[in-house]
């Protein structure tokens, strides 16, 4: 393993940033007292941060007044609406908000990447360093591609990391090609007629079809996905009603669909709807399927992925870097700045439970590791 000196002495700083984070996470769009920490970091790295892109974004422009690429390096800082059982000193101090998808890690790198660099600039071109806001609804880069990022600070490639507990720990997962789904996320709203439990045949029950409807929806890829493709549709939540003896008037279901392949999303998304027709007319009641937001699949370009590859290899070592990993059917907006530009998105792994696992926290050793690969990457693109 080969990590510059510099940013081994940068590590205890880097955990220290991440386990902040930690304790005070928040969520998609809300991330003001992280963007204010990373602003204040970057200033202190005598940065020149430009702050509410796309809501609660930070971007930073690394440049070495030479003519060359433009290499983005890309951070998520939202946490989840879930409560958080590590059990580690460092615990949210926030009910119910956790960083339990390790965004507070990835964070923490890009500021030591941040540290590094401004101190070593690149031999030619630029770096641009984004700080991207709400991962996890997936609106987060589209809001701050909206807010003229392209223009404002245009890149020529691209790269982001995520730890991996499906990966051994000490390896890097970096393929080329497709390697996370797409998705739409989505809302349906049933409505119908409340009333009396035991007059339940004076009453519309938006309940009962919204339980139907669940289970319609469990079925769908089974029954009409092409078993040689890729896909999924999952209900992860429905609510209704509010005593043992009122029928509400209304239920909600929310959940997504994921697929490596357009085209299947839009077969999945229109059995979705197809459902929701079949159950209003079998019920009665109203329901109408929205989405949330839409994430295409997440493809790295062949190019880049070699070079996230070359660039992990001489930081881990050749032997722990997987090239042939199989797509994760997990989804991230990263997939949009990778329709901007070429680059890749690669993978560390950690022994830990699952990402949205309640007990899930960020290995800190990954820290140093995903800065020096984010550092070997600038300096073979740019010296």
């Amino acid at each position: 393993m080969t990590i510059p000196a510099a940013l081994h002495a940068l590590a205890p700083a880097m955990t220290e940033w991440r386990r902040d984070l930690h304790r005070h996470p928040e969520l998609a769009f809300q991330e003001s007292r992280t963007a204010a920490i990373v602003a204040d970091r970057l200033r202190d790295f005598g940065l020149d941060p430009h702050t509410g892109i796309g809501g609660t974004g930070v971007v930073a422009v690394i440049d070495s007044g030479q003519p060359g690429a433009s290499v983005a390096l890309r951070a998520d800082m939202d946490a989840l609406p879930m409560a958080d059982e590590s059990g580690k000193d460092w615990h949210s101090t926030v009910p119910g908000i956790a960083h339990t998808c390790g965004h507070d890690g990835h964070t923490a790198a890009l500021l030591g990447v941040a540290q590094h660099l401004a101190a070593n600039p690149p031999a030619s071109g630029r770096v641009v360093l984004i700080f991207q806001p709400a991962e996890e609804n997936g609106q987060g880069a589209r809001a701050m591609l909206a807010d003229g990022l392209l223009d404002r600070f245009p890149f020529d490639a691209v790269y982001a990391f995520h730890n991996m507990p499906l990966l051994p720990p000490g390896s890097a997962g970096i393929a080329a090609g497709p390697v996370l789904n797409g998705y739409i996320i989505w809302d349906i709203l049933v409505e119908g007629t409340g009333g009396h439990g035991a007059a339940f045949y004076k009453a519309v029950d938006p309940l009962q079809a919204a339980a139907r409807l669940a289970v319609e929806i469990s079925s769908i890829a089974g029954r009409y996905l092409d078993p040689a493709e890729s896909g999924l549709v999952t209900a992860c939540a429905l609510q209704a009603g509010t005593s043992h003896n009122i029928i509400p008037g209304t239920a909600t279901l929310a959940g997504t669909l994921r697929a490596l392949k357009p085209d299947v999303l839009a077969l999945l998304w229109g059995r979705l709807q197809q459902a929701c027709t079949g159950v209003a007319a079998l019920t009665g009641c109203t329901i109408t399927c929205t989405p949330a937001a839409e994430v295409p699949p997440c493809v790295n370009d062949p190019a880049a992925a070699d070079e996230a590859a070359a660039a992990a290899a001489t930081v881990l070592g050749a032997d722990q870097v997987v090239r042939d990993h199989p797509p994760y059917p997990f989804t991230d907006d990263m997939a949009l700045l990778l329709q901007a530009a070429p680059g890749a998105y690669l993978f560390l792994g950690q022994d830990s439970a699952m990402c949205h696992n309640p007990a899930y926290d960020f290995d800190d050793a990954l820290l140093p590791k995903a800065a020096a690969i984010f550092v070997e990457i600038v300096r073979r693109k740019l010296g």
